[in-house]
């Protein structure tokens, strides 16, 4: 593995923990390189296996991982503004370690120090999750048909899935089940085991290239200490979920302003009824790219400011008051709530209004700058916006919390009784 060359102090041999530009300078080139095939790969369907692998090779999903188990030990404000750069130049490959970016979270708090040491060394060294929670149509609310059993003392998943975002690119799958015993688990599975068949078979009009798809698992096995039950995991895992699908919209609204400054440049023919004799210099579309980049700027300062709230729900959760931790986490939840009702308007309304900076040429095929939208709003839909507006209203009218963990599927049952 590529050592970290750039996370050096002014003391050599020491590493910085949560050297942000120092950090921001290894993976910026990444970055370029991946911002340069994206609408190659839009137009030709192609998984970015490659791009993933760059990334893996500099570490990406040890960002926070601590230095001495071979991270980088960036906070959460850092990483964050790494992941919104990442998704600026594919929404697609930062989407797909949400899985991953997750399962980090919840082992940097990990009770057992054996578990812990055991997952982030092998974060550390370049090791990505992808995830297996949701179940094909037919799966009950809040049931598993997914199931982890013991044959000769050995623990054994068996099940299907959908949405298998990043599954593909992985080294592990974070696979949801119910354990013999009935319990909600998760359990970590070795990717490349010959049991597990990943397909790419998404057929969505956005985010075409996450590899979301078809996990089936066949007698698969899994170590003990890759097994967390869904009281042992941290709160704040929703939050965490929600925010990096929110970092990825800050990102498009960035890549939004990059390419519609680009193509304005470029530009040299111009409306007789406009401004300018050429279309850079006009100021009505000049107004509409700064109005772009103001609504970057937005979105990216929404995604950021819950930061703090991150920070103090995985303090609370390495504590050990579990009240507290529940607390924290359920407070972080409004404030991601809140950022998702809020950046949705902004970044889907940038993918439509980039088009009154340019001519008609820009709605042709060549130019895939309708993926933004499209991008955007399939992101916005993997959790229904309105629930997410009526929760945060609920709380600040009743003061009622939000749940902490979600599910989809088939009611079985009526769900107020349910959830009663």
């Amino acid at each position: 593995m590529t050592e970290p060359l750039s996370l050096v102090s002014t003391h050599p041999g020491k590493a910085v923990p949560g050297d942000f530009e120092a950090a921001a300078a290894l993976f910026r080139p990444i970055f370029a390189r991946i911002a340069e095939g994206a609408v190659a790969r839009e137009h030709e369907r192609r998984l970015p296996f490659e791009e993933v692998a760059w990334l893996k090779q500099q570490r990406f999903g040890a960002l926070r991982i601590p230095v001495e188990f071979g991270g980088y030990g960036l906070d959460h404000a850092g990483f964050l503004r790494l992941l919104i750069e990442l998704a600026a130049a594919d929404s697609n490959v930062a989407h797909l370690f949400r899985g991953h970016i997750a399962i980090v979270e919840d082992r940097l708090s990990d009770a057992d120090p054996q578990s812990r040491a055991i997952w982030l060394g092998r974060f550390g060294q370049g090791d990505i999750i992808g995830n297996a929670s949701t179940e094909p149509d037919g799966a009950i609310l809040d049931k598993r048909s997914t199931r982890l059993h013991q044959v000769d003392g050995q623990w054994q998943l068996n099940g299907t899935k959908f949405y298998t975002t990043g599954s593909i690119f992985a080294d592990w799958i974070d696979v949801s089940a119910r354990r013999s015993d009935e319990a909600h688990v998760s359990a970590l599975a070795a990717r490349h085991h010959p049991g597990i068949t990943i397909s790419d078979d998404w057929d969505g009009f956005g985010q075409k290239l996450t590899g979301t798809g078809t996990g089936v698992f066949a007698n698969v096995p899994v170590e003990p200490h890759a097994i967390r039950t869904r009281e042992e995991r941290a709160p704040y895992l929703t939050a965490i979920y929600q925010v990096v699908l929110l970092a990825t919209l800050a990102g498009i609204a960035r890549a939004i302003v990059t390419d519609t400054a680009a193509q304005l440049r470029a530009r040299t023919r111009v409306y007789s009824h406009g401004n300018s004799d050429l279309a850079k210099d006009d100021p009505q579309l000049k107004q509409v790219v700064g109005e772009l980049g103001a609504a970057a700027y937005a979105a990216e300062a929404l995604v950021l400011a819950t930061a703090p709230g991150f920070a103090a729900a995985q303090a609370a959760t390495v504590g050990a008051d579990r009240e507290a931790a529940v607390a924290a986490a359920q407070a972080l939840e409004i404030e991601v709530n809140q950022a998702q009702v809020a950046i949705a308007d902004i970044v889907l309304r940038s993918a439509s209004r980039l088009f009154d900076a340019l001519g008609a040429s820009a709605v042709r095929h060549e130019t895939a700058l309708d993926r933004h939208w499209r991008n955007a709003r399939t992101i916005l839909s993997h959790n229904p916006l309105v629930y997410r507006a009526r929760i945060v209203g609920d709380y600040l009218v009743n003061g009622k919390l939000p749940d902490r963990v979600w599910s989809v599927g088939i009611a079985e049952r009526p769900i107020k009784e349910a959830a009663e």
